[in-house]
């Protein structure tokens, strides 16, 4: 199988270079790769050109419009049977291609998703934010999780449509804000067969910061009620989780400051969570650094992710506002 690897960009050309590096050792060669530079300032031309005699690869450049639409713009120029979708700052393991040829072979799926894994090279900070998207005890472990509750789907950090899916369901329709949601909806809705290959995972940096990190996920809770815009059952109760976790938060952090009575029950409760959280995380990562910030970044997670859910929430579900 010809896969047509796909990679939107703005203004982050170090990302693409360790990205690119990461594919042209790939154990599966029959593949190319297109950029699309996506209107940035600080573009990867020169990077790109670095690996012409390495790779099968593209540079296309068009104005920015988002990485749904860069997305649309390489699918109608890419020539594979199968298109993968990788984010900018993923890191591939050797044997991805490999892994997700012989596994369509063997169970074909007209779309798929994969997992995301910290890389021994992050950062503390990295790799508490790594644990904070993908633990049990905050995300539920649905990122790439084969037991996860509903349809499985797909995000566009991993994730891969057949030729088939493209030329029946088109591209994206909305460029950011949950783009990849309703994109995983769409196709199943229209019969497709989607599905997670557990062992097909990348090493999905994110942010660097904890600041970064909660800018993201504050519009990843955006992004839900936007979805919700196009989908209405999608809106399940389990994405009600985080803005009740940060309601409690801020009840708890009250209570404190007016030593209510209940105040002694809610501390007690917090404590248990940060616990629960540390030495998990502790027992995953052999690191008390990275164990203490990922009690950090878990608490980012949620709350950024509530406020920007409960936000959007009010302004377009409850004033039914644009």
């Amino acid at each position: 199988m010809f896969f047509s690897i796909i990679i939107p960009l703005y203004n982050r050309p170090q990302e693409i270079k360790e990205l690119l590096e990461t594919l042209t050792l790939q154990s599966y060669k029959n593949f190319e790769v297109l950029v699309i530079e996506d209107g940035s300032k600080d573009d990867a031309e020169a990077i790109i050109k670095s690996f012409a005699d390495q790779l099968n690869i593209k540079y296309l450049v068009k104005e920015n419009a988002g990485q749904g639409f860069a997305r649309n713009f390489a699918f109608e120029r890419a020539t594979g049977d199968y298109f993968i979708i990788f984010d900018s700052d993923c890191l591939i393991p050797e044997d991805y291609l490999e892994i997700v040829n012989n596994s369509l072979a063997e169970n074909w799926l007209d779309a798929y998703g994969g997992p995301d894994a910290a890389h021994p090279s992050f950062t503390p900070t990295q790799k508490a934010i790594s644990y904070a998207m993908t633990s049990p005890f905050t995300t539920g472990g649905i990122r790439g999780n084969k037991n996860s509750i509903g349809q499985f789907h797909p995000r566009s950090f991993n994730m891969g449509i057949s030729r088939q899916v493209w030329e029946k369901a088109g591209g994206f329709i909305i460029t950011r804000l949950g783009e990849d949601i309703e994109y995983s909806i769409r196709i199943h809705s229209m019969g497709f067969k989607i599905g997670l290959i557990p062992r097909a995972k990348v090493y999905h940096k994110r942010r660097t910061s904890l600041l970064q990190f909660y800018k993201q996920l504050h519009f990843f809770g955006r992004a839900r009620i936007n979805v919700y815009k196009f989908f209405p059952n999608e809106l399940k109760l389990v994405h009600f989780f985080p803005a009740l976790f940060t309601l409690c938060v801020l009840f708890t952090i009250i209570s404190n400051i007016f030593s209510w009575r209940i105040a002694a029950l809610c501390n007690i409760i917090a404590i248990l969570i940060i616990l629960l959280i540390f030495f998990h995380s502790l027992t995953k990562n052999k690191s008390l650094k990275i164990a203490f910030l990922s009690v950090l970044a878990s608490f980012i997670q949620l709350t950024a992710y509530g406020l920007g859910f409960m936000q959007d929430f009010w302004k377009r579900v409850i004033l039914k506002r644009p």
